[in-house]
């Protein structure tokens, strides 16, 4: 397995709700970000650069309307960049994540999970759309995303998040 260089991760808590209900906010989306850069089929050689907003579900909402052309919140929006040349050195942006406050509260409450681990399994489910994984093409394709994130998840010691059957991933 290649060396993982450790991505740089922008994060930004637009809604202070996110700092509240989950211990340790930074490390985690920190850990699952890289949980998810680690866990890809081919996974960056190079330093990458990912950014990541906690919001609310207007703000997710207005982002879905305006590029997904769907008004409504979902849980996880994921934006790869733009593909750029390498620079030696230079963190090559893979994208950027928006996660819903109130969908994952929501979620993680009629699914028994902790906002924590739905939070770390949305976040690593994000990134691997950033790195390129599908789920939305075919059941093949999305049986092997799933099975990324369960090893990924695992890593973190987060329980399989599909064990119970919960509802399909929106972003």
């Amino acid at each position: 397995m290649p060396r993982i260089v450790p991505p740089e991760i922008d994060i930004a808590v637009e809604d202070p709700r996110w700092e509240q209900a989950v211990a340790d906010l930074e490390a985690l989306v920190i850990r699952a970000v890289e949980a998810g850069l680690a866990a890809a089929p081919e996974p960056p050689a190079g330093p990458v650069a990912v950014s990541v907003l906690l919001a609310d579900d207007d703000t997710v909402q207005e982002l879905n309307r305006t590029w997904r052309g769907k008004d409504k919140p979902t849980n996880v929006l994921s934006f790869p960049a733009a593909p750029q040349p390498s620079h030696a050195g230079v963190a090559m942006p893979l994208g950027d994540l928006v996660l819903a406050y109130d969908t994952l509260v929501r979620e993680s409450g009629e699914q028994s999970k902790p906002l924590g681990h739905h939070l770390a399994h949305l976040l690593v489910h994000g990134t691997l759309h950033l790195l390129g994984q599908d789920h939305e093409t075919g059941e093949a394709e999305a049986d092997a995303m799933e099975a990324l994130e369960i090893a990924a998840l695992a890593g973190l010691g987060i329980p399989n998040p599909y064990a119970d059957e919960p509802e399909p991933l929106q972003g």
